[in-house]
C-alpha cells in the first residue's frame, strides 16, 4: 500500500512513516501544503494523511482542491482541535475520515485499512522497469531467474526512481524522503547508493541503468546498446 502522509510537523511525520514503514507500505513525506496537493494529484497513493494546519495550503484548502480535480483518493485529516465544526468543515470539504491529535497509531493503521477496504484495496506488490521487478514485501529485485536483496536505502532509492520513470528526481529530494529533512546525509550519500544499485544492475546483467543528470538528479532509464 502506498501512503503519503502532509504533516509540518517533521518529527511527526517521520515517526508516522516508519509506523507505516513497519507494516510494509511505502511512504512518502512531505511537509507543506502546495507539495501535499502535488503529490496526491500523482495518483500512485492509496491513502493520504492530510493535517490540517500547514504552511502553503491549509489540509482543507488541499481536499478541496483534490475533489475539484476529480481526485478521489481517501484522505484522513489530522488536528490538534477536537471541534465538532472543524470536523464537519473537513469532511464537508471532501475528506474521508477525521483524527485528532494525539492519537493511537494502531487506530491511524485501522482506519487507514478500512478506507483502503473502502476503495477495494488494491495493493501493489511489486514495481516493474524494462526487464527489473522489485518486490516491495521483500526489497528483492529480480531480473530474469537472477536476484538481489537490497538494503532498507538502496531499496528507498530505486523505489522512488522507479515510481517516476520518465522524471528526473532531485539529489534533494532523496536525501528528504530517504535520510529525512533533519538529517546530515549530502549528495556524496547519494551518490554512494547509486553506485550501489548500478552495481547490482551489472550483477544482474539488465538492460536497466541509472541515468545521472549533472548537477540535477537521476532518472532510471533502458540502456541503449
Amino acid at each position: 500500500m502506498n501512503i503519503l502522509i502532509v504533516e509540518d510537523e517533521i518529527r511527526l511525520a517521520q515517526a508516522l512513516g516508519q509506523i507505516m514503514k513497519e507494516q510494509k507500505y511505502t511512504v512518502d513525506l512531505v511537509y507543506n501544503g502546495p507539495d501535499g496537493f502535488d503529490y496526491a494529484m500523482s495518483g500512485q497513493y492509496d491513502v493520504v494523511v492530510l493535517d490540517v494546519m500547514l504552511p502553503g495550503l491549509t489540509g482543507f484548502e488541499v481536499v478541496k482542491k483534490m475533489r475539484d480535480a476529480k481526485n478521489a483518493t481517501p484522505v484522513i485529516m489530522l488536528t490538534a482541535k477536537d471541534e465538532t465544526l472543524d470536523k464537519v468543515y473537513g469532511l464537508d470539504h471532501g475528506a474521508d475520515d477525521y483524527m485528532t491529535k494525539p492519537f493511537v497509531p494502531e487506530e491511524l493503521l485501522a482506519r487507514i485499512r478500512a478506507l483502503s477496504r473502502r476503495q477495494g484495496e488494491v495493493i501493489i506488490e511489486e514495481l516493474t522497469f524494462s526487464d527489473l521487478k522489485l518486490n516491495l514485501s521483500t526489497n528483492t529485485l529480480h531480473c530474469g531467474a537472477k536476484s538481489v536483496h537490497l538494503g532498507f536505502k538502496e531499496y528507498e532509492v530505486l523505489r522512488i526512481l522507479m515510481l517516476n520513470p520518465k522524471i528526473i528526481t532531485p539529489k534533494e529530494d532523496l536525501i528528504t524522503k530517504v535520510w529525512g529533512a533533519e538529517s546530515d546525509a549530502e549528495d556524496n550519500n547519494v551518490e554512494a547508493y547509486i553506485s550501489f544499485l548500478r552495481k547490482k544492475f551489472f550483477y544482474l546483467n539488465s538492460k536497466a541503468g541509472i541515468e545521472t543528470i549533472r548537477k540535477v538528479g537521476y532518472r532510471i532509464e533502458e540502456k541503449t546498446k
